[in-house]
């Protein structure tokens, strides 16, 4: 069976027209209908975008074999526009976390100055909480479906785009890296006079009035690690997939699903 009979097998398959096909490819009816009367092959960005629509692999295409392959070692196929939507949501989604941890971490603030009277403390506390609460819920909405593949699949890329996202990776975990510990170090800063004198090494009481600042320094250290480390972490997964695809968690959920898929 050659490249063209496979292509439009699995296009009648799907239920996709000529046209629908060359939308999904960037491309126009016209090239679609040559591959299929083997007058010629697409480039190989867009036999692995075909790759990826049908959930068949190179070798299937490519080679004279009849079935296709179930074997997706070779990777998804993620284009420049798919990254870089990718990593748009992700930067509005670390903002939305992080601003909903620092509301959470905030929510504390009304008890230590008003701790006398409850009745005082009770409502500011839970109006933060819920506006943090709600924050972190908002981020299930920048969490497209489209994206989940990203985290499932070793990635394929352009190779002059892979070689940007690298330049790019570097540079922010250099600037990125110097923020985060910023925050850490505020987080640190906010924590230690709480946590002396809970331990008893301070005076109890002596940096009690204190403790509302203390604990602005931990929201803002929370924000600062949060939304940096978010960031950093989808441009790691982009430019860096080899090292997370070799992480233990991503490897267990590979053989999970993949049981799951045989069962």
């Amino acid at each position: 069976m050659t490249f063209g009979e496979k292509l439009f097998k699995l296009r009648k398959e799907n239920g996709l027209s000529q046209e629908a096909l060359a939308e999904k490819l960037n491309t126009t009816r016209q090239a679609v209908s040559k591959w299929e009367n083997g007058q010629g092959y697409p480039e190989t960005e867009r036999l692995l975008m075909i790759g990826n629509i049908f959930g068949v692999s190179m070798d299937y295409l490519l080679k004279d074999s009849a079935e296709p392959s179930n074997d997706k070692e070779s990777g998804y196929y993620v284009s420049k526009e798919m990254a870089e939507g990718f990593l748009l949501s992700v930067r509005k989604s670390a903002k939305y976390f992080s601003m909903g941890l620092f509301f959470i971490a905030l929510s504390f603030i009304p008890y230590f100055i008003f701790k006398q009277d409850p009745s005082t403390y009770l409502v500011p506390t839970i109006i933060l909480a819920t506006i943090g609460i709600g924050l972190l819920a908002s981020t299930s909405f920048f969490e497209e479906d489209k994206y989940k593949v990203l985290k499932q699949e070793p990635l394929l890329f352009d190779e002059k785009y892979l070689q940007e996202l690298n330049i790019r990776y570097k540079s922010m975990k250099r600037k990125y890296s110097i923020i985060m510990i910023v925050g850490f170090g505020l987080f640190v800063v906010g924590f230690l006079p709480i946590g002396l004198e809970r331990k008893k090494f301070i005076s109890a009481g002596f940096l009690t009035p204190y403790y509302p600042i203390c604990i602005v320094l931990i929201a803002v250290g929370i924000y600062i690690y949060t939304h940096m480390s978010n960031i950093l972490d989808a441009y790691k997964l982009l430019a860096r997939n080899e090292v997370y695809t070799n992480r233990f968690g991503f490897m267990f959920r590979k053989k999970v699903r993949k049981k799951f898929d045989n069962f």
